[in-house]
């Protein structure tokens, strides 16, 4: 430890306005410390000293994922770091927030935290309420343009939900309200069937045969419209040329269950001339209650899977740290934000089943997938192919977001993680998407988030550790 010289704090453009009451104290207050190279202070200590560089040279890091990033190296006399935010006092985490080390033989003014604190106190009152307004209100910007951004991406995905919900919620209704019809007649056909002409072994043979059409509803070929069209007309042909009227009306349901012509002249044949006909409107009633059940199993189970994964984005009735599937998460946010995609957006998902669980903040997360998914599919503008791919990299996973839009500027890249700096017109985006999903995969998860960028070709990727341990909010 050498002496602590007045004249020479002088020197330093951080006490150059000092008089030289002031800078006797800084010396009684304070001292001059002497490091070899090697660390000073680590990122995340309690933050108890404040030091400026009298000589030497000096590195300051920040921690990104595992590994320390490099933001800073100076042989300037009279920088400083450390506890230099020590004037807020409790109103914030009084740590570190930066490494500082030392490559060559290095002189430090060092003064306590607590004593920088008082002696800002003393000396700049008004300076003092003036950085703490500037700080905290910058703070409480960021806060409140950070909620607003929720609630907005909020209102989109609501109204996206919405309208998914709505497309399979009317369906149902309509197939209900048409399989109401359906019952109805077939019970008039019924009533029929009982009154008629028919005998028992003719009934029995039209029980077969309805149970067998309704069979072949579950098991009906995948065709192509131009298969369907002819296939329809072959089939309606059939049924005119039997003297059944609204052969055409009929076709389509016999299609729609892969009953064909083949399977029509096997009906023929196994009943009665006269029986024909009631036949054939028999097993149409039969299908077309099949296809709308069918139709509202399909319409209430998208409801369900929509409600499923609204549930598992918004990771409601669950911990907020926990082990996962990083696919489930991924997947539940694509369909939470597939009504954003639009007819032109194509979807490739490259999925690695074979990558472990891992520890996160789940709901967190989704916010992740949600902006940089979201950037992506804007980026496009509605003509494109977005890919989702996941990867093991080394000890870390990697989740890929892919778009083929313009691309980034080489010159803005650096500041697209910066808060409030968007390209996107007034009222489209604060800027805060990106800095938010930085501080959860950097801050909260100790991953990393980096971008590549090319015309044609721009890939976010998220990083995270297998082993990750939560992190106290």
């Amino acid at each position: 430890m050498s002496v602590c010289d007045p004249e020479e704090l002088k020197t330093l453009f951080l006490f150059e306005k000092l008089d030289d009451t002031q800078l006797a104290s800084l010396c009684d207050q304070g001292r001059m410390e002497e490091f070899e190279p090697g660390v000073v202070y680590t990122e995340g200590a309690p933050a108890t000293c404040f030091y400026v560089l009298v000589q030497g040279t000096v590195v300051l890091s920040r921690r990104s994922g595992s590994e320390d990033v490099e933001v800073e190296r100076t042989s300037q006399p009279g920088v400083y770091a450390g506890a230099w935010h020590a004037y807020l006092g409790d109103r914030m985490p009084q740590t570190y927030n930066n490494s500082l080390r030392v490559t060559a033989p290095s002189r430090f003014y060092v003064l306590d935290a607590q004593k920088l604190s008082t002696l800002m106190r003393e000396w700049f009152p008004m300076a003092l309420h003036l950085l703490e307004g500037l700080f905290f209100g910058i703070q409480n910007t960021q806060q409140a343009v950070s909620q607003r951004e929720r609630l907005l991406a909020l209102g989109s995905l609501s109204a996206g939900l919405t309208h998914e919900l709505n497309n399979p919620a009317a369906a149902a209704v309509r197939a209900t309200s048409t399989l109401r019809e359906r019952v109805a007649g077939m019970r008039h056909k019924l009533g029929m069937i009982a009154a008629g002409p028919y005998e028992r072994v003719d009934l029995e043979t039209l029980m077969r045969l309805q149970e067998d059409a309704a069979d072949r509803v579950g098991k009906a070929p995948e065709l192509s419209p131009l298969e369907t069209g002819d296939a329809e007309d072959e089939v309606g042909e059939w049924i005119s040329d039997q003297g059944i009227e609204g052969g055409w009306d009929i076709a389509p349901n016999f299609v729609a269950a892969g009953i064909d012509v083949e399977w029509l002249a096997q009906v023929k044949a196994s009943v009665p001339p006269g029986v024909l006909e009631g036949a054939v409107r028999w097993l149409n009633y039969t299908v077309e209650t099949e296809l709308l059940m069918n139709e509202i199993a399909d319409s209430t189970t998208r409801v369900s899977t929509l409600v499923g994964a609204a549930k598992q984005y918004s990771q409601m009735d669950r911990a907020p740290y926990q082990t996962v599937d990083i696919h489930e998460l991924l997947k539940s946010t694509i369909i939470m934000l597939h009504g954003k995609f639009g007819d032109g957006v194509k979807l490739v998902k490259d999925f690695d089943r074979t990558l472990p669980k891992v520890n996160v903040y789940a709901a967190e997360l989704n916010q992740v997938w949600t902006n940089l998914i979201d950037n992506a599919v804007q980026a496009m503008a509605g003509h494109g192919t977005l890919t989702v791919r996941t990867a093991r990299e080394g000890d870390r996973l990697l989740v890929e977001i892919r778009d083929t839009g313009p691309g980034i500027p080489a010159e803005i890249r650096s500041r697209i993680f910066e808060p409030f700096f968007t390209t996107k017109a007034v009222g489209e985006g604060t800027g805060l998407g990106l800095d938010i999903s930085w501080r959860i995969v950097v801050n909260r998860h100790h991953g990393d988030l980096r971008v590549e960028s090319e015309p044609g070709d721009t890939r976010f990727q998220v990083l995270l550790p297998f082993d990750a341990i939560a992190e106290e909010p």
